[in-house]
This record gives structure tokens, sequence and C-alpha cells, in this order.
């Protein structure tokens, strides 16, 4: 399968070189890596220069968007930036961060989950991050999911889903609309991917109203985002991280912000989350 890889990257001097040089050492090479250098301050892109002049498959891109880390659309833009410059000779499409270790049989594997299930849309591993001396499962991950550092999407999926959505929340947007279109989400456990910079680092205050906004965005209603908000604020550690994740969603409701699914896809998504929580209840 021929896998074409967008890797956004603002200030990853300190990592990017490790994900190159594992990708540049998978059993399955990609066809195309675009690295998208988005307002670096760093030596980034001295590691991209580094990298396109030894690889002829890997390619550099600059674009600027805010400075200020905003999450789910400053790194779609940069992703976008990269797309607009792939032809449409691809199987999958893959956006990667650019602080990840990959193990060297990833693209193998991830082409066998597409290739073994013709219903496959979105497919990948997990991140695990280090304790001490372990590597150990990022606490934010559930098995169904792939995480939004290391989506790859069959183009076919990723075309009937419109992309990605400059928001955050995207990588659980895309997961929802893709299953809408009967799509299914695969993972393979066996594919432990080293996450060298913890999600949620560069988050600031302001980002954590944001994911309550996503929640209505996503219409799941004040129930479903309660429940939603309740889990994060659990994995986090943090009752202040539910406070203002309701305070983001009531705001949202208030100043009428324009959803992100329509009115059809949020009754299936609904359904879909409701689903999910009856079977872990029973």
């Amino acid at each position: 399968m021929n896998f074409s890889i967008i890797i956004p990257a603002h200030n990853e001097e300190a990592y990017l070189k490790k994900t190159l040089q594992s990708l540049v050492s998978q059993t399955l090479l990609p066809k195309k890596i675009v690295v998208v250098n988005d307002h670096s301050t760093d030596g980034t892109q001295a590691i991209i220069d580094q990298f396109t002049t030894s690889h002829s498959f890997i390619f550099g891109i600059e674009t600027t968007s805010k400075a200020k880390h905003e999450p789910g659309s400053k790194v779609i833009h940069a992703f976008n930036k990269g797309l607009e410059s792939l032809d449409d000779n691809y199987d999958v499409v893959c956006k990667f961060d650019a602080d990840l270790i990959f193990p060297k049989d990833y693209l193998e594997k991830t082409a066998r989950l597409f290739e073994e299930n013709p219903n496959c849309g979105i497919a990948g591993g997990f991140c695990y991050i280090q304790k001490k001396e372990t590597w150990i499962l990022e606490s934010l991950t559930n098995k169904d999911h792939v995480r939004g550092a290391l989506k790859a999407y069959r183009k076919d999926c990723f075309k009937k889903i419109d992309g990605l959505k400059s928001t955050m929340g995207w990588d659980t947007v895309d997961e929802l609309l893709a299953q809408y279109h009967g799509w299914e989400i695969c993972t393979d456990e066996t594919l432990h991917v080293k996450h060298l910079k913890p999600t949620g680092k560069t988050y600031t205050k302001a980002s954590q109203y944001k994911q309550g906004e996503a929640f209505y965005k996503l219409r799941y209603g004040f129930v479903l985002t309660s429940i939603a908000s309740a889990k994060l604020s659990f994995k986090k550690k943090s009752f202040s991280y539910f406070i203002d994740c309701i305070r983001g969603y009531l705001k949202a409701k208030r100043s009428n912000i324009s959803p992100i699914v329509s009115e059809k896809e949020g009754v299936f998504i609904r359904k879909l989350r409701w689903n999910g929580i009856k079977k872990k209840i029973l």
C-alpha cells in the first residue's frame, strides 16, 4: 500500500530527528513524507533540510499560523498545507506528530489492518509515555480509538468524511463520521509507539474551555457532555477540568456557535455514544 505521511511541526527540534529516523527505517517505506514547519523558531528547519537532502521521498514545507498554541486549529492548518502538496496516488494518508518513535514494522502492520479488513477506514497503534525507566500506555487511550498523534486514513474514508475539521475535537469527530459512513476503526495493540512529549503539555487554561466547546459542536447534548467531561477529568485527575468543560459547553451554547456536524450526524453520534456507555455498564 502507498502511504503518504504529513507531519505538522512547531518547535520540534528536540524530537523530530528521532521521529523521521524511525520512519525512514520502516520495513514498509512510505511513498512520501511531508514535514510542515509551522512557524518554528528553533532548529526544526535544519533537521527537515537534513532529511530532505538524504531521502528523496521526504519533503519540507514552511507555513505560518498563529504563534500561540491552539488545540486543533493550528495543527490542522499545518496538516492541510501538507495535504495540498500530495497527488492523488496514495492508498493511505497519515497525520503523525513530530514527537514519536515508531517501531520498524509500524507501517507494515498498519497496512495489514487495512488489507485484512476492507471496511477499515482509520487504523493505528497506541502511544506509550515514559515513566522513569518504563514505557506505559498513555492514560488517555481507549482500545477502540486511534490517537490524533498517529492517525492513518484509507483514502476513500478520508474523502468521505471530507478531511479533518480545523477545531479541537477533530480526532474524535473523524472517527464518529467515519462510522456514520459505515467505516470501522481498527487498532493493533502490539504496535507500541513512544510518545516523547505527553499530550496536553502545551495546552493553556483557555484550551480546557475549548474541550467543552468541542462537545457542543459535536451535538453531544448536556448529559453526554457531562459524562464525557467527568471521564476526562478522572483520567487527568483534575476536578477543575470537569468544571472548565461544562463552562465551555454552556458558553458555546449561549454564543450559538455553529456545530461541525449536521443534525442527522448528531443523532447518530449520540446514539453511538449511548450504545458505548451501555456496553461498558452491562
